[in-house]
C-alpha cells in the first residue's frame, strides 16, 4: 500500500544543527559593535576641521567688529575732548556779554551825571559778580584771618599789637576757580612789635 500525501500537510523543515561555538563565531565581539556606532555618530575628520575653521572665521570677524567699534569709540571721544576744551569758555562768555553791553552803554550816554554813571557801574559790577559765581569763581579777601601761603601773597610786614601772621591789610583780592587759586590776594601781615 501506497502513503498518499495530503496536498494540505505542511512540508517539515529540515533540522538545522546549531552549536553555541558557531553562533560565538558569527556574532560580532561587543566592542567592535561599540567602535563601530561611534565611528558612526564621530565626525569625520574634514568635517571636524570644517566646523573649527568656521568657528576661527566667526571669532575673527566678532574681533574685527569690536576692534572697529572701538576705535570709533575711542574716536569720537577725542571729538567730545577736543569740543569741550575749544568751547569750555562759552558758558562764561555768555555770562559777560551783558557786563560788556552795559560798560558800553555807559560809554555811549550823553549829559550823564555822576550818580548816574555812579549807579550803572554799580549795576555793572553786580552783572560781573553773577557771571563770576556762576562760572565757580570765588573772591579771596582774608582780612583780618591768618596768614596762609596757599591763598596770600605777602608783600611786606608791618609790627602790630595783636597776634603776628595776621592779614592786617588787602592789596588786591584773590580768585579760585573751584577751590583752585589763580590769583592769590596780595596782602600785608602783622609781625610782633619789637620790644
Amino acid at each position: 500500500m501506497q502513503d498518499k500525501q495530503t496536498p494540505d500537510a505542511p512540508e517539515q523543515a529540515p533540522a538545522i544543527d546549531v552549536h553555541p561555538a558557531d553562533d560565538a563565531a558569527t556574532a560580532s565581539p561587543p566592542e567592535n559593535t561599540a567602535a563601530a556606532s561611534e565611528a558612526d555618530t564621530m565626525p569625520s575628520l574634514e568635517e571636524t576641521l570644517r566646523q573649527a575653521e568656521f568657528k576661527a572665521s566667526e571669532h575673527h570677524d566678532a574681533w574685527l567688529r569690536a576692534k572697529a567699534e572701538t576705535e570709533n569709540v575711542r574716536r569720537r571721544a577725542q571729538e567730545d575732548i577736543a569740543k569741550a576744551s575749544k568751547f569750555a569758555a562759552e558758558k562764561f562768555a555768555q555770562a559777560m556779554l551783558p557786563v560788556k553791553d552795559s560798560l558800553e552803554a555807559a560809554l555811549n550816554a550823553e549829559n550823564s551825571t555822576v550818580e548816574n554813571l555812579r549807579s550803572g557801574v554799580e549795576l555793572t559790577l553786580k552783572q560781573l559778580t553773577a557771571a563770576f559765581e556762576g562760572a565757580g569763581l570765588a573772591v579771596i579777601d582774608p582780612m583780618g584771618e591768618k596768614f596762609d601761603p596757599n591763598l596770600h601773597q605777602a608783600i611786606s610786614a608791618q609790627p602790630d599789637d595783636g597776634e603776628p601772621n595776621r592779614v592786617i591789610n588787602v592789596l588786591q583780592r584773590g580768585y579760585s576757580l573751584h577751590e583752585r587759586v589763580i590769583r592769590p590776594a596780595l596782602v600785608i601781615v602783622s609781625a610782633p612789635k619789637a620790644g
